[in-house]
């Protein structure tokens, strides 16, 4: 998927809104657990619910991996389904890879040519070879970590390098890699304050932002400081929509909640 194909989708559903599948055993309603595959089961349900209120769907390989191989079944499942079904939804395999480059080229074909992911997440602290791999992929995405929304992203990307914020050198070095256009980054929501100083840097790249909702992370903040002319923003909320139930209603107490997102998004639209 193009830029502009995703930009297009984000015009259209008026809309964007990520999100995140993020699938728990302990946490789905229990009479899924009756299903031969329930996490697939459970995803289906969820992006039958809430395909047309957003425009990308971001799985954390570690809710899938945890289960083993019947979990990366799931997973297989997942993004068949969706790219069978629903191609113009933006796919994004959160996986936060990165290694040196022959294995960081074996992370990208799988997640690229195996699976067909449109992007995959990836962490820049071993420097451009582990990211370049990534970048090889004609129309696919690389989603770098720029300034996280956990607590620990304080002891390493604020700190300053010089008079400089480690993060900031870590954005204007990407931009001088080779086929840095099908770079975005990972920004959380709970830095809104930040989102100026970023947009400095890199103004018009789409930034993937998790920590709305259950984080603490504000809409209208993030809206105020990081929208660019092309939008530039995928908001991802997890939890705050798949598990707004655990009832036989989940599916559409989800796709209310996915509701309530995209109309704020509409209206800052």
């Amino acid at each position: 998927m193009t830029t502009q194909e995703l930009v297009a989708q984000i015009r259209k559903k008026k809309s964007f809104l990520c999100i995140g599948l993020d699938v728990d055993l302990d946490k789905i309603p229990a009479h899924l657990l009756k299903e031969e595959d329930p996490i697939f089961a459970f995803n289906k349900a969820i992006i039958d619910a809430t395909q047309h209120l957003c425009v990308a769907y971001k799985p954390n390989t570690a809710f899938y991996e945890a289960y083993g191989l019947k979990g990366w079944k799931s997973l297989e499942k997942t993004i068949y389904y969706l790219n069978e079904n629903y191609p113009e939804i933006f796919t994004i395999a959160d996986a936060k890879r990165g290694d040196i480059g022959n294995t960081s080229t074996m992370y990208a074909k799988a997640f690229f040519e195996d699976l067909a992911f449109d992007s995959v997440t990836v962490a820049p602290y071993m420097g451009k070879d582990s990211v370049e791999p990534f970048l090889a992929f004609e129309n696919k995405h690389t989603i770098m970590l720029a300034l996280t929304s956990n607590e620990g992203a304080f002891d390493f990307q604020t700190k300053k390098v010089g008079n400089r914020e480690f993060y900031k050198t870590v954005l204007e070095t990407s931009k001088n890699w080779k086929n840095s256009t099908n770079l975005m980054y990972v920004v959380g929501a709970t830095k809104a304050t930040y989102f100026t100083e970023i947009r400095k840097i890199v103004p018009n790249s789409f930034l993937l932002v998790p920590g709305v909702g259950a984080q603490g992370g504000n809409l209208k903040d993030v809206c105020k400081y990081g929208l660019s002319e092309n939008v530039g923003l995928l908001i991802n909320s997890s939890r705050g929509i798949i598990y707004a139930s655990n009832e036989v209603d989940f599916a559409e107490k989800a796709a209310e909640k996915a509701k309530e997102l995209q109309q704020e998004m509409e209206a800052f639209l």
